[in-house]
């Protein structure tokens, strides 16, 4: 693993970060859909800011015939002079990327597009597999040449492959699915029709809408409403649907009991927009559930509730419903600073927080502050954020995380770092809390997260090293990702 470019990449940010945002679009009408993937994608800008793509092909028009643009950048630095008006099709899928590490190019912005001998495939994946090196191996000694270096790819040839044997396309991902191991959430568009697909633990959320005679697949449901869409259901863990000019069908062969699923639980503490629902439940009420548990279980004595945005806010508000104390703001964030600018030497980290984060001084002055984040990853953002609210005249900064520790890395689409990059690997809360310099710390209780999302079975092996699936021998994040 490249822990070299992780550590480069998300350090500055101090977070963690999701892999990808899917979106996919299917007009029975015969309308154009790139305009409503565009804002489809920018709803989900937040999964991922490093590259995006759309692909579109018109099903009434030559099977093999598909328009695509793609590039690095926000949505609205890609899409410049013209792109859109370009792709003319009523079908269409599209994506947001964010790599755990390297390959950070443009070959590896998807969706990918291949050309076979049933026509043609685009394809967009938010996840991460565990089994991709071998899978490739496996194909490349079989001949097949790769133009990337994500494990989308691999999907895509699986899926091609299987196609050929298959009587329709959604025959041939269920036969594939049936090889690739790991978190997948995707959309694949052929020539006549739309698919959705979801791994059989739900790690990645999916969901299907509707607008006036058009069918969305997506990863939120807060894309559906940016575009006035109808949310009609979650896509089942294991379960692939395929829309046609007859509706939906679904496949469910692939589903395993639901005591097994194991969602990941930071769509619902970090990743997700809050005004967002998976699976049912409330991204937002989680969050305030978070904080009222912290409330309950770390309880302290304060003058002011603040989070650190925005996924802190929800949880602070939380903490506060639940203990009394006012909730308040105390930072300023920039909201022009994405993951584009240019960031600063290793010698001029510390300002890279103040770039993003100001506080307010009148807002914390001679108080005591109880701040609610989300995680604490290696523990030097913590540890700069605590010092800035004390500068401001904080007279107490008491820490309260809305996850447990981080004690195990992650395979499944998330950048959680080796174990020994950790700042809760081999500390105690003590020692953790002495490290980012607060009076007090609290995380959220183990036993308190599927509570959290009102029973949802989740996965929790960067907390307990217990992985829904056996993990990798080797850790192969960032060689081949989403």
């Amino acid at each position: 693993m490249r822990e070299t470019a992780i550590h480069q990449q998300c350090e500055p940010e101090g977070k963690l970060h999701e892999e990808c945002g899917v979106f996919g679009m299917y007009d029975l009408d015969g309308k154009d859909v790139a305009a409503p993937i565009y804002y489809g994608l920018f709803a989900l800008q937040h999964r991922g800011q490093e590259s995006c793509g759309i692909a579109v092909s018109d099903t009434n028009g030559p099977k093999g015939k598909v328009l695509s643009h793609k590039g690095m950048g926000l949505v609205n630095e890609v899409f410049v002079d013209g792109a859109l008006e370009k792709l003319k099709g009523d079908i269409g899928v599209g994506h947001v990327r964010y790599s755990t590490a390297g390959a950070s190019t443009r070959e590896n912005a998807q969706p990918l597009v291949l050309n076979y001998v049933k026509g043609t495939l685009g394809l967009a994946h938010n996840g991460n597999l565990i089994n991709a090196n071998e899978l490739r191996h496996e194909l490349e000694y079989s001949g097949a040449i790769f133009q990337t270096t994500i494990d989308t790819e691999v999907i895509a040839y699986h899926i091609a492959r299987e196609r050929i044997n298959s009587k329709n396309v959604e025959e041939a991902v269920v036969k594939a699915m049936k090889k690739i191991r790991g978190a997948y959430s995707l959309v694949v568009m052929s020539p006549r029709k739309l698919i959705g697909a979801r791994d059989p633990f739900g790690f990645k959320p999916l969901c299907i809408g509707k607008r006036d005679n058009a069918y969305i697949i997506t990863s939120e449901t807060c894309a559906l409403e940016t575009l006035g869409a109808e949310y009609i259901r979650d896509v089942e863990p294991g379960e692939v649907v395929a829309i046609t000019k007859d509706g939906i069908s679904s496949d469910k062969s692939m589903c395993i009991p639901k005591e097994q699923h194991a969602r990941c639980i930071f769509e619902y503490i970090y990743f997700a927009r809050p005004d967002s629902h998976i699976d049912g439940v409330s991204v937002y009420g989680s969050r305030i559930k978070a904080g009222r548990f912290l409330a309950l279980d770390s309880p302290v004595e304060a003058d002011l509730v603040v989070g650190v945005p925005e996924s802190g806010n929800a949880a602070a508000l939380g903490y506060s419903l639940q203990s009394g104390i006012p909730y308040g703001s105390a930072f300023v964030k920039n909201s022009y600073v994405g993951r584009t600018f240019i960031k600063p030497k290793q010698s001029n980290r510390e300002s890279s927080v103040k770039i993003k984060l100001n506080v307010l001084r009148e807002a914390v002055a001679g108080k005591r502050v109880i701040m609610i984040d989300d995680s604490i990853v290696r523990g030097t953002t913590s540890d700069r954020i605590v010092r800035m609210l004390r500068e401001a005249g904080a007279t107490e900064v008491h820490m309260r995380v809305s996850s447990p520790p981080f004690l195990w890395p992650c395979y499944f689409g998330t950048d959680v770092p080796a174990r020994d990059q950790l700042i809760a690997y081999n500390r105690s809360v003590e020692e953790i809390r002495r490290i980012i310099g607060a009076d007090s710390l609290g995380y959220l209780r183990l036993e308190r997260l599927r509570e959290m999302v009102d029973g949802l079975p989740v996965c929790t092996g960067c907390f307990t090293g217990k992985y829904p699936m056996e993990p990798p021998k080797e850790d192969i994040r960032g060689e081949y990702d989403a």
